[in-house]
């Protein structure tokens, strides 16, 4: 399994000043982000659900930093901890492809079907949403006084590995994509209507992995990571008129697409280790933060990092006529790229132009500052729990997000 190298958690604290120092002249608009209604709607009710519990003094302030989280002032810094999650929960994690490859080829005698479900789960992915889900689940459970991790909460951490890779797969047949992780793409090596069938198996799989869980309330949040990603790549295929629109419409896709499994899985759990509305919102909160974060990095590195480095081709989303977060920063300064974004850069000439642009603006650092800003709130969500090195490696996992370069 692919991690992230404990040389670059050494090169933290140098990343972060370096980061500070390239910002510092940097100042957002006053547009108030969010990733979308719901959202909000979800932290207000929140609000008067902590209202309740005579105790909740820390969850109803964390939700007043959940709900101005996306305002424009300046990040704080992230702490730094010389902690590798990926090392902390190495006993959780080492079987975690192989438990996954064991479900599929059980639930199947078609060879053919075998190799396509399970092509993606070869260990070279970088495991985030098992290792944050197993981090959340062992951070609440010494919250609560609980030792060790439960095997229910270890399948939560399965699952949200299938469904992902089952949307990736569902991606590349939409994307027609030649490479995926290094490697040629499963639609570059079987027939779209086979690997399409494929993911669905996946899925078919995963959803019945939730209902041996036996938690009606589980089984409805981790449905909902379903629900959000077909929604969310609909969104995905249409486009705003006006700027404000555009920048909702993708950080609402954004979340459905990505955040939303993370976000679900670390609320699922939390409800397994019997956490009560406010903890399990914390947990829900900080999967958000950090997938939304996680995703708006990597539309960055769509337009800075290697081919090689990234496992597929380069600005490969203006190819795809998706505007991302550094297209859409750039649009205020130059508004040439409105009309590209509404013919989805498909004029000749287009992809190269917005490429030049994107540079010349200062769309990759206000892509990164928003991305950071919701690492810092991941970070204030964490710090609610108590303290372990789970705990603190929650704090870990966001610097993670943020300095990847992959």
């Amino acid at each position: 399994m692919a991690c992230l190298g404990s040389s670059r958690l050494c090169a933290r604290a140098e990343k972060i000043r370096q980061f500070h120092r390239n910002i510092a002249s940097t100042a957002l608009s006053t547009r108030s982000f969010r990733s979308s209604s719901e959202q909000a709607a979800s932290s207000t009710g929140l609000l008067r659900r902590c209202q309740n519990f005579q105790n909740e003094h820390n969850c109803r302030l964390n939700v007043a930093r959940v709900m101005s989280s996306m305002q424009t002032q300046q990040p704080g810094s992230l702490p730094d901890y010389r902690i590798d999650p990926y090392q902390l929960l190495e006993d959780d994690l080492k079987d975690v492809y192989e438990d996954i490859k064991r479900e599929l080829i059980g639930n199947t005698t078609n060879e053919e079907l075998r190799t396509i479900a399970t092509y993606y789960f070869g260990g070279q992915g970088k495991a985030l949403r098992p290792m944050v889900a197993i981090l959340i689940a062992r951070a609440i459970n010494y919250h609560k006084d609980r030792n060790g991790l439960l095997a229910s909460q270890r399948q939560v951490a399965m699952i949200s590995e299938m469904i992902h890779n089952a949307s990736l797969i569902h991606d590349d047949v939409i994307d027609q994509s030649d490479f995926r992780r290094g490697k040629p793409s499963v639609n570059a090596l079987w027939s779209q209507k086979k690997v399409t069938m494929a993911g669905d198996f996946i899925l078919a799989v995963a959803t019945m992995m939730i209902a041996r869980l036996q938690s009606d309330d589980v089984t409805l949040t981790l449905s909902q990571v379903i629900t959000d990603l077909v929604q969310g790549e609909f969104m995905q295929l249409g486009s705003k008129e006006t700027e404000n629109e555009r920048f909702t419409h993708y950080l609402t896709k954004t979340y459905r697409k990505t955040a939303s499994l993370l976000a679900n899985s670390a609320k699922a759990v939390a409800m397994l280790s019997g956490a009560d509305e406010c903890l399990s919102e914390v947990a829900f909160q900080y999967g958000r933060n950090i997938g939304l974060a996680f995703q708006l990095v990597d539309d960055l590195l769509d337009f800075v990092s290697s081919s090689d480095a990234m496992g597929k081709p380069t600005a490969a989303d203006l190819k795809l006529g998706l505007a991302t977060a550094p297209v859409l920063f750039a649009c205020e300064r130059y508004p040439e790229l409105n009309p590209m974004i509404m013919r989805r850069f498909q004029e000749p000439g287009d992809v190269e132009k917005a490429f030049e642009l994107v540079h010349k603006s200062q769309g990759l650092e206000q892509t990164r500052f928003l991305a950071k800003k919701h690492c810092v709130e991941a970070v204030r969500l964490a710090q609610t729990l108590a303290e372990s090195p789970y705990q603190k490696s929650l704090f870990v996992v966001s610097d993670l997000v943020i300095n990847r370069i992959k």
